[in-house]
């Protein structure tokens, strides 16, 4: 049995429902005074990540201050929107099972993920998730860069090893996080990428749907 399970979010328990980038491009023009028209590739990357390549794809010149300014207005885009949110995204079939069956063993969860922690918070909270999570434990956009940096950072927080720990994704990025850090990778191929581009990964489920198959994976 692991000691922290940590999740990914987008794609991998739930879909907002093309939402998120709506979002995510009006806190753009926000802080920015700029109409976004092109977006940086978004799969497995983080919030920090994307934003500054967003910006420079349009001239606009990156910063610390730019990013919390950005973080700000996209966490409360989503408070504003969360009615929204939960009447065009859904948890992932499978997803609250699990979370309910791990949570009812005792099992410490938390999360992973490049989403800023506000909007973290919002998606979890409108599916009926964040029950099951320790919030604080896990490790946001705000916590680093890549997969890698955000994964030591939970586990540091919950004062585990990677060997005790196991992590659960659905792109490449997440999978070489895992991997970079020891810890145990299950791909869920619930996202854009499918499941022979996952098989760096311990293990690779078509989805969550059936709870048996995927506590059987996370908890060998």
């Amino acid at each position: 049995m692991p000691e922290l399970v940590l999740w990914d979010i987008d794609h991998t328990l739930m879909n907002t429902g093309g939402l998120g980038r709506e979002l995510w491009a009006q806190a753009f023009t926000q802080v920015s005074g700029v109409e976004l028209r092109e977006q940086a590739a978004v799969t497995g990357s983080t919030e920090r990540v994307i934003l500054r390549e967003t910006a420079r794809l349009h001239g606009i010149p990156y910063t610390d201050d730019l990013f919390t300014a950005f973080a700000e207005e996209l966490g409360t885009a989503h408070v504003r929107r969360a009615t929204e949110l939960r009447e065009r995204g859904h948890a992932l079939p499978g997803a609250a099972a699990v979370l309910a069956a791990l949570d009812a063993q005792g099992v410490r969860q938390s999360v992973v993920t490049g989403n800023i922690r506000a909007a973290a918070e919002v998606k979890l909270t409108v599916f009926g998730l964040d029950r099951h999570l320790r919030r604080e434990v896990g490790a946001y956009a705000e916590d680093g860069e890549d997969r890698a940096e955000l994964l030591r950072t939970a586990l540091g927080n919950a004062g585990v090893s990677p060997e005790t720990a196991v992590f659960l994704g659905d792109t490449p990025a997440d999978v070489a996080g895992g991997r970079a850090t020891g810890v145990r990778v299950i791909a869920v191929a619930t996202g854009r990428t499918p499941a022979a581009d996952l098989r760096a990964a311990d293990v690779v489920l078509d989805d969550l749907s059936d709870t048996s198959r995927a506590l059987a994976a996370i908890t060998t």
